[in-house]
């Protein structure tokens, strides 16, 4: 089966009794079992079933059997969020002493998880410009564990190029994982460019329209764990299965940022027309990126789709056709990015992505306020620019908002 059927017609672990075409949603914490023997056999992990739904629900499961079918990977495990999904690979495997190599160019969370979170904890991060390829290499000493990138950074619109640095994961035993979340499992093959593990916002393309908060982490299959210290005993015990053994039966467990019943069901539901969502975002953005190269106020877009773009070569072998539905731009003051914000009339003045409604944002000042003029130089967040996240509504009417916006700046 193609995606768009797999994603429709994944079948359900166990037939509903209804015959329900849709998994129901098992809205409920606690299980019953037959007898106490059973009990002791699920808590000891010797029989899969649910028991307790911080742990594992139905609904869920059916939510992480679709992902796990779409991207023929070896284990998936939803959460709460994307940033719960983020936490949860870096808190499984890591050890006070450890570092990784990440992306210089980081959604604001991810950079504050990494520097104030996990850093008091002994773990650090070595920052670099990943386009690059000899600026992660040179970072790689003993204790270095995984490099960590964005496909496409948001909200700079970079692309680093992912052969050539699984080439230098493999080559020095490190794990490479990427956020994927601003290009879907429809047209991004994680797996083919070398990728070991993904994590992805499903609130953005995957909830079917900002319906939900939720995150997914994808494990390929492809890494050998005895390469990290921290995993190396249960290596020995689950194989290719560690990782996702480690936070099932820990950390995730511990941690206690799953996905609500609710929420799988409306992401289920969401990953039924994901890919026609996806289609049409990015047709939008394309055109709203040609657009804009006309326009005398705007000085610069950050889009690959766009021929002239240093991106858009890479951008074409690691995503084909679609460059995402994600476009940034600058314009000459700052001033003239909040006019521009204030002056629209359709397009949302609010923050997320891949929401059905074209969203638009000024990153300095909301995502990446809690920092320093310093630290934003760094993560290269200039006070002119505006991020854009394409909805699927006709693009003649996004088109005229902007323009609307633009012809009436008074600054």
């Amino acid at each position: 089966m193609k995606l768009a059927t797999k994603a429709i017609h994944t079948p359900f672990n166990k037939k509903d009794i209804h015959g329900s075409l849709r998994m129901p949603v098992y809205d409920n914490a606690a299980f019953e079992t037959e007898n106490a023997e059973t009990m002791e056999n699920a808590f000891k992990g010797t029989q899969a079933i649910h028991v307790y739904s911080r742990l594992s629900n139905p609904t869920v499961e059916y939510f992480e059997s679709v992902v796990k079918n779409l991207t023929d990977s070896s284990g998936v495990i939803a959460l709460s969020s994307g940033m719960a999904a983020i936490s949860n690979v870096f808190f499984g495997l890591s050890q006070t002493g450890d570092n990784f190599i990440s992306s210089n160019k980081l959604f604001g969370n991810t950079y504050s998880l990494f520097e104030n979170t996990l850093k008091p904890f002994g773990i650090s991060f070595k920052y670099a410009d990943v386009k690059n390829v000899e600026n992660i290499e040179k970072l790689i000493d003993s204790n270095t564990r995984g490099i960590f990138l964005e496909t496409v950074t948001n909200p700079q619109n970079e692309i680093a190029d992912l052969k050539k640095i699984s080439a230098i994961a493999k080559k020095h035993n490190l794990l490479l994982i990427v956020d994927s979340t601003a290009t879907p499992i429809c047209f991004f093959k994680a797996k083919e460019l070398g990728v070991d593990i993904e994590v992805i916002s499903s609130t953005k393309y995957i909830s079917g329209g900002a319906t939900s908060v939720g995150g997914i982490i994808i494990d390929h299959g492809s890494f050998n764990w005895s390469h990290i210290p921290k995993l190396s005993a249960d290596n020995k015990k689950f194989g290719k299965f560690t990782f996702i053994a480690k936070l099932r039966k820990e950390v995730f467990r511990n941690i206690g940022a799953c996905l609500s019943p609710h929420n799988a069901f409306l992401q289920t539901l969401g990953l039924e027309t994901f890919i026609l969502r996806v289609e049409k975002s990015c047709y939008n953005a394309q055109l709203l990126a040609e657009w804009l190269q006309k326009q005398k106020l705007i000085t610069k877009i950050n889009y690959s789709g766009l021929s002239n773009s240093e991106f858009h070569e890479i951008g074409n072998q690691q995503f084909g056709s679609l460059h995402g539905g994600i476009i940034s731009f600058e314009m000459l003051k700052k001033e003239y990015c909040f006019e521009f914000l204030n002056n629209l009339k359709i397009i949302r003045r609010a923050t997320n992505l891949n929401d059905n409604k074209t969203l638009a944002i000024h990153p300095a000042s909301t995502i990446y306020s809690e920092y320093s003029n310093e630290i934003k130089k760094e993560l290269n967040i200039t006070e002119t620019l505006i991020r854009i996240s394409l909805g699927i509504e006709d693009i003649e009417d996004i088109i005229e908002d902007i323009k609307y916006s633009l012809e009436n700046l008074k600054s």
